[in-house]
């Protein structure tokens, strides 16, 4: 039998690479060759219906991950090794295939086997249908395709699943997202995107800060309180709580009823009065004012605003003069079984009982452009868009789910490219498949549930749920990993994640409650921040192992610079258990301390970086306890970590100059991510007796090398500079002062 890469159906099992991935395939199930060794999975039903669940086969005996919305909003991973266990809501789901096809022991350590493969499957978007995958208590893969309006119907649905296969799992991914950009023609991948610039500069979002009660006064002493620390924001964003709204399920003088606050609605795409004018500062008579004020006060860039997909929470107040033009009405979300089954929310369950005004998709380009206008009239760059999912529920007499989504999405996109420059918009509560299948100019979007200071058990899951969620989301967008409180028990674990994410790092603090100490780690002087190049996403071998609830496994992210690897290591167990999972009962009184190992191997792709001169091996910095290694490519290194701790290392290939000389740049050596400020290395004979290794950084502060010997020199911007050598480790250290430009130094041996 001749063995292929694409999936086949054979005696009713359907085959990938010759190993049986799912058994009892139905008859009524379609399998339609793509390209590049893909297909795709549909079926027929004799019944046109506005919701179709399909049974794909039985799924047993391999190691799989899962990424599901466990609520409306967002996105957590899945861990197990049979159809049972795939929630409801999964949008990717990954197969460990090795040459057994069994499931090998969990206490197995090392890379997988040269013979492992991986299988991805895909819910996609399909017409005007949204799909996602489900398991059975009888190990059934289900597809689930839906319109969200039972006036839009099919009988028979042929690309709504996509599956693919490949010996690398990020490549597969990559892949498999780069042939459903061309096959489908309604989102790119992110590669094919223009990037905000924000994202490389150090944020403040007033969320945390203040929530709906954000003021200018607030916003200023913040703002001031960052400058007095030395560590000023260069991009803001002013969260909920600056627009012009109404609740009139709230009566004046009456308590809250509990669920109204959701149903509060736009009045006006202007300022409320708080932003219109100041009792104590004469200076803030209204947004255009105000923003203009604390730009050239503050050194700002960038100021982004909030608003909700729909406006507000609750949408429009359709009796508003401002907004009857667009055509709004009161219309009562219907939510899916998909919506219903993981975890309920309250917004969507609050929303179904007072309505949401919705504006007429006809005019919804001309709502944002009127609100997107004023807002850059004002001075304003860009908006953070929330609440985005909540549009799949109210499809119902407008096409369905996905022809809404589509609409408003495209709508957004087309506003804010005419609006704001340098495609300034982040998407945030945007996790179903409708939304990130519609993504064509939209870079960055919220990577998981927000950061939540007050709950102490949700520190872990975060981490975790970017780090995994990062492996679809990063492949069309930046992930947003979310803003952090720097000063807070957690903050050098948000911290360390955030340096090694390739994201925006910001944070919410309040006036006056900041650790510049971490922010140091973080951000230059400047106000820069050294963003690594890719999404932080899980290791290989952290893939198919639960980082916060087996007990025994470490999280570790990955990441690339210009000339280096990073990897953060995370000790994620045993603070916090996942949604839907049986929650831990006792919680470890005193921290779990768990050890694993950190390999150059762990970082994927590495030898792109590495140059020609490269010999193999890497030197190994770990940014806590200051330790340098020499590696070969499949050596490994002991970390040991209690719960809520973390480490992260620099992997930096190790050149041989034509002089001998073994050679690798470090970086900032007291920056989370030291490498992210080197920017090339180059090397050259000065004459007969001296070889210089010249290599251009980016920043200030402690910069070391490992050199296999001491130079007899170190010129910094034609200036020689003393420097400290380590024999023993062959670290050699020196400082860097002044700006942060970039800079060249020249070891002269």
């Amino acid at each position: 039998m001749t063995i292929t890469a694409a999936p086949c159906v054979n005696d009713g099992c359907l085959m990938v690479r010759g190993k049986v991935v799912l058994t009892h395939v139905p008859t009524n199930i379609i399998l339609s060759p793509g390209i590049s060794g893909a297909a795709f999975l549909g079926s027929t039903s004799p019944i046109p219906t506005s919701r179709h669940v399909f049974t794909l086969g039985i799924l047993e005996g391999y190691k799989h991950l899962c990424l599901y919305r466990f609520k409306i909003w967002w996105m957590i991973p899945g861990y197990g090794k049979s159809g049972s266990e795939i929630p409801l809501e999964t949008q990717l789901l990954l197969l460990e295939i090795k040459e057994e096809s069994v499931v090998e022991d969990d206490d197995s350590s090392g890379p997988p086997t040269p013979t492992t493969f991986y299988v991805l499957f895909l819910p996609v978007l399909d017409g005007d249908f949204r799909t996602s995958l489900q398991g059975t208590p009888a190990n059934e893969l289900q597809f689930c395709a839906e319109s969200g309006d039972a006036n839009v119907q099919n009988s028979q649905i042929l690309e709504p699943v996509f599956i693919n296969s490949g010996d690398n799992p990020f490549e597969l991914i990559k892949n498999s997202i780069k042939i459903l950009e061309k096959h489908k023609g309604t989102f790119r991948h992110i590669e094919n995107k223009k990037i905000p610039a924000h994202l490389d500069w150090f944020g403040w979002c007033t969320w945390d800060a203040f929530y709906t009660e954000v003021n200018p006064q607030g916003i200023k002493e913040g703002l001031q309180s960052f400058s007095d620390g030395g560590c000023s924001p260069r991009y803001l964003i002013i969260d909920d709580g600056w627009q012009d709204t109404v609740n009139e399920f709230q009566k004046e003088g009456e308590p809250l009823i509990e669920g109204t606050q959701f149903a509060t609605r736009l009045v006006d795409i202007k300022e409320n009065s708080k932003f219109k004018s100041s009792e104590s500062d004469a200076w803030c008579n209204n947004l255009h004012e105000f923003i203009n004020m604390i730009k050239g006060k503050y050194g700002l860039k960038y100021v982004y605003v909030w608003h909700a997909l729909t406006g507000y929470w609750g949408g429009v107040f359709p009796s508003s003069e401002t907004m009857k033009k667009y055509n709004p009405k009161i219309v009562y979300p219907i939510q899916s079984p998909g919506n219903i089954g993981n975890l309920r929310d309250i917004i969507p369950d609050s929303l179904e009982k007072y309505g949401v005004g919705i504006i007429d998709p006809q005019k919804i380009f001309d709502f944002y452009n009127d609100l997107h206008s004023y807002l850059s009239s004002n001075g304003v760059d860009g908006v953070k868009v929330d609440a985005q999912n909540f549009i799949e529920t109210l499809g119902s007499g407008f096409g369905g789910r996905v022809l809404l989504t589509r609409r408003y999405q495209q709508a957004l996109e087309q506003s804010t490219s005419r609006n704001f420059k340098d495609n300034n918009l982040i998407c945030c509560m945007s996790h179903n498949s409708d939304s990130i299948y519609s993504w064509k100019t939209s870079a960055v979007a919220r990577a998981s549930e927000d950061f939540m200071p007050r709950e102490p058990t949700f520190q872990t899951l975060h981490i975790a749920s970017v780090a995994f969620n990062s492996l679809l989301l990063g492949e069309i967008v930046v992930p947003d990993w979310d803003m952090f409180h720097s000063k807070h028990d957690t903050a050098e674990f948000h911290g360390i994640a955030r340096a090694i994410g390739g994201c925006a790092v910001y944070v919410s603090d309040k006036p006056g409650n900041h650790d510049f100490e971490i922010l140091r780690k973080l951000v230059l002087p400047d106000g820069s921040v050294l963003r690594a190049k890719h999404a932080g996403r899980p290791t290989r071998d952290c893939l198919f192992r639960d980082p916060v609830m087996d007990g025994k496994s470490l999280l570790k992210i990955w990441n690339l610079n210009k000339l280096s690897g990073v990897v953060g290591v995370f000790n994620c167990q045993g603070a916090g258990s996942w949604p839907l999972k049986q929650t831990i009962k006792d919680m470890p009184s005193t921290p779990l301390v768990i050890s694993g190992n950190v390999s150059p191997c762990d970082v994927e792709f590495i030898e792109d970086v590495a140059g020609e001169n490269w010999n193999g091996d890497f030197a190994v910095y770990a940014f806590n306890s200051g330790s340098l290694s020499r590696l070969p490519m499949n050596g490994n290194i002991k970390v040991t970590l209690a719960t809520l701790k973390c480490e992260t290392f620099t992997i930096s290939p190790i050149r041989v100059s034509g002089e001998g000389v073994h050679f690798a740049p470090i970086g900032l050596l007291d920056m989370y991510n030291s490498g992210g400020a080197v920017e090339s290395i180059d090397e050259n004979m000065k004459n007969s007796s001296e070889f210089i290794i010249k290599i251009k950084v980016r920043g200030c502060g402690r910069f070391g090398v490992y050199t296999s010997l001491k130079p007899s020199s170190c010129i910094v911007d034609m200036e020689e500079e003393e420097f400290i050598y380590n024999s023993e480790n062959g670290l050699l250290t020196l400082d860097l002062t002044g700006d942060c430009n970039f800079r060249d130094i020249e070891f002269i041996y």
